[in-house]
């Protein structure tokens, strides 16, 4: 579990800037659950989907995140990766592979967290931005995500991991516009045994 709990180059929780914003939003909540809630609930609806926006400039640090106040979906979870971390409670990050419009391949990789709750385990949420079409929430147990499964060829990775996949930084590193990067989103082959 304490790999979930860690602070590294990407999720970044000991920047000042990320503990004073992780303790404004756990402020006068008691249950890992309630601040877990209130900084999805943050990241969600205050921090604007670089695409739906199109804004720029392309963050992937935590810090930069919060800082300029918009990401992709990757970049969201690497915020709320560092706000739940920097209020002790285990956070992990999570993919699905998706079509990227019309329901048909190509497909790209789509980023959301998984939360460790005392009473209930890992719980899975999004905090890509809701819109039209898109209804995230924060229900556990149930999960609320944003994007269903509809398509041959999506999937749900079951694994969590502690930091991010290099494919996707990668991409958040390499490109300077919002359009740029939707022009190239990240996508890993599923293998089939």
């Amino acid at each position: 579990m304490e790999k979930y709990l860690e602070s590294s180059e990407i999720i970044n929780w000991e920047h000042p800037d990320i503990l004073s914003k992780a303790k404004e939003l756990s402020q006068g909540l008691n249950s890992h659950a309630e601040i877990a809630k209130s900084c999805f609930e943050f990241v969600r609806d205050e921090i604007k989907h670089s695409n739906d926006y199109k804004l720029n400039p392309i963050t992937c640090i935590a810090s930069d995140v919060l800082k300029h106040k918009t990401g992709y979906c990757y970049a969201k979870s690497h915020l709320l990766a560092a706000l739940l971390r920097a209020n002790g409670i285990p956070a992990g990050l999570c993919y699905q592979r998706l079509t990227i419009e019309n329901d048909t391949p190509p497909f790209c990789l789509h980023g959301l967290n998984a939360v460790y709750l005392p009473d209930i385990g890992w719980y899975r949420i999004d905090a890509r931005g809701n819109k039209k079409g898109v209804n995230a929430e924060f229900t556990p147990p149930k999960e609320q995500l944003a994007f269903p499964i509809v398509t041959e060829g999506e999937t749900d990775f079951k694994e969590i991991w502690s930091e991010p996949l290099p494919d996707v930084v990668s991409v958040l590193n390499k490109y300077e516009t919002y359009k740029e990067v939707g022009e190239n989103l990240p996508d890993i082959e599923i293998i089939k045994s």
